[in-house]
């Protein structure tokens, strides 16, 4: 049986290793349009590979998944975060598990990724095709023939075609799916940072607070976790997730929206307030300067008080019942208007993509064209950052492998 694999990212190297080591009865070739294999692997944490994710943090898929959390539970009974775990430690890469659950090689490289996946390609015979865009998918009796931008001449007609070219920033990108009875839902950006340009807090960048709770006015979803100040806004996991979480009411709102951040991330303002009267009641005749309540960055403390307009140089003991509430307001709520995003690093995650009404949730085919798979982000299927992206494109990789491998093996 003669598979076609488009794309050679996590989602298609993953596909056509794991669906040779369950089945020899294949025959696999993947292509790819760029010159370049599996580039945003080697971009991912920095460059060393946000594996996957531990998951002991994680109560529920809908709070790393924004989108494709049910496909995702189904995937997960098949391969989880633990069978990637194994399958790397058993392929020869040692992994670590950091203290905030992210996983990655031992080697800290994103190339031992690279170079395990092209070994383990070689030795199963996959045949790698790069510089090659393929403009449309043509079905036919005998099954599909993939049509190339750089020569009219068709492919060999394949038995089965997996796509996994991964997202794109513009409906245009998916137009070789054109010709094929999939729904496309318009793709947004789903990972970026938030301008907030001429604030004050700009001055502030470099600042990190380790635990925070941001919101968006009119949005139900809030985030939490650490938050980075930068030259031209706030960026940082906190931030990440939000965009995430409202990446279509954002590209709605042309990316302009009221930003709730809660620095001390305390939800019951009566605790904040006891916490500043304990300070008070200790530290009476010390300047509001030199004590930071919640350990905060003493620049961004000096900052909030400004916000607060209360002056640094009063004492705690005259700040009064009015600062006090000025100071808690500003802990909790303080606002920024923001005016455009950021692209997060190199990596560039939509949300959007083939609708999974299209597929059969079981083995990622195609409910109305049989033996055409899809798997990874090509799919409306995005996560936050933690290695939850790439543990989609392993768990969607390996059903359709399974998917194919039983068919192949039952005939």
């Amino acid at each position: 049986m003669k598979i076609a694999i488009i794309g050679a990212g996590a989602a298609g190297f993953f596909t056509a290793i794991n669906l040779r080591e369950l089945t020899s009865d294949v025959s696999v070739t993947i292509y790819e349009s760029s010159s370049k294999v599996l580039s945003k692997v080697y971009v991912s944490g920095g460059g060393r590979c946000n594996l996957t994710n531990s998951f002991e943090e994680i109560k529920s898929l809908s709070t790393v998944y924004p989108r494709g959390e049910k496909l995702m539970k189904g995937a997960f009974k098949l391969f989880n975060h633990n069978d990637t775990y194994n399958w790397f430690e058993d392929n020869g890469v040692k992994l670590v598990t950091q203290s905030d659950c992210c996983v990655f090689p031992q080697s800290q490289d994103s190339q031992e990724i690279i170079d395990t996946f092209l070994d383990l390609s070689d030795e199963f015979g996959i045949k790698i095709k790069t510089s090659s865009q393929i403009r449309s998918i043509e079905r036919e009796a005998e099954g599909f023939r993939l049509i190339l931008d750089n020569t009219e001449q068709p492919t060999d007609i394949y038995d089965a075609v997996v796509v996994t070219t991964g997202g794109s920033p513009k409906r245009e990108g998916f137009n070789m799916l054109s010709s094929l009875p999939l729904d496309i839902i318009d793709p947004v950006p789903s990972l970026f940072s938030f301008n907030i340009p001429n604030d004050p807090i700009t001055d502030l960048m470099g600042t990190v607070v380790e635990n925070v709770s941001v919101k968006l006015q009119g949005v139900k979803s809030k985030a939490t976790g650490a938050l980075l100040v930068t030259h031209w806004g706030v960026s940082g996991p906190a931030i990440l997730k939000l965009s995430s979480y409202a990446a279509r009411i954002l590209k709605e709102r042309d990316y302009n929206a009221k930003l709730s951040i809660n620095w001390v991330a305390e939800s019951i303002e009566k605790r904040v307030h006891a916490e500043l009267t304990y300070i008070i009641e200790r530290n009476s005749q010390k300047l509001l300067s030199s004590i930071r309540p919640y350990n905060l960055p003493s620049r961004l403390w000096l900052e909030l008080l400004k916000r607060a307009d209360v002056s640094e140089e009063r004492r705690w003991a005259e700040l009064g019942i009015k600062g006090i509430n000025r100071i808690v307001n500003v802990l909790t709520n303080d606002e920024y208007e923001i005016s455009g995003k950021s692209n997060f690093k190199d990596e560039f995650v939509t949300c959007g993509g083939v609708s999974l009404e299209s597929i059969n949730p079981v083995t990622m085919e195609s409910k109305e064209c049989p033996n055409l798979y899809l798997a990874g982000e090509v799919l409306d299927i995005d996560a936050i950052t933690g290695g939850f992206n790439l543990q989609a494109a392993w768990s969607t990789g390996y059903v359709v492998a399974k998917s194919i491998a039983d068919k192949v093996n039952n005939c």
